[in-house]
């Protein structure tokens, strides 16, 4: 864990330039009142922005993301198991459309969590 958390803090002092525009959004809870933070490990994973309390992790990719979609893949498939929602977004789509990805992103935290699946495939448990 210690190796994460350093590497955590490197990543955040040499954001990208998308990462860097979009946590002016997003720091100092900005976005609806929802604290984020930046370069956070969870478990294996160090993920650009979380936010604990709606359970939203928030990807900004680049070019060699094109490349590597089975590892993004496993990646949000084991976040999404840990109860996280992934959203991804491309360099281009923040640089380019801040509104609109601020706009989904509100959406997603505004939105009710979605419910976990029933206990045994669908009985009730009183």
């Amino acid at each position: 864990m210690e190796k994460r958390t350093a590497l955590g803090k490197v990543l955040r002092k040499r954001p990208t330039q998308a990462e860097q525009l979009l946590w002016k959004h997003l720091r100092m809870r900005q976005l609806g009142g929802f604290k984020f933070r930046r370069q956070q490990p969870i478990d294996n994973y160090i993920v650009d922005f979380v936010c604990f309390e709606k359970r939203i992790i928030i990807e900004v990719d680049g070019g060699q993301h094109s490349e590597c979609k089975e590892n993004d893949m496993a990646r949000d498939n084991y976040l999404r198991h840990q109860g996280f929602q992934v959203i991804r977004f491309w360099n281009n789509e923040v640089l380019k459309n801040m509104d609109g990805v601020l706009a989904i992103i509100r959406d997603r935290c505004l939105s009710p969590a979605p419910q976990s699946p029933p206990v045994k495939g669908g009985e009730v448990s009183v």
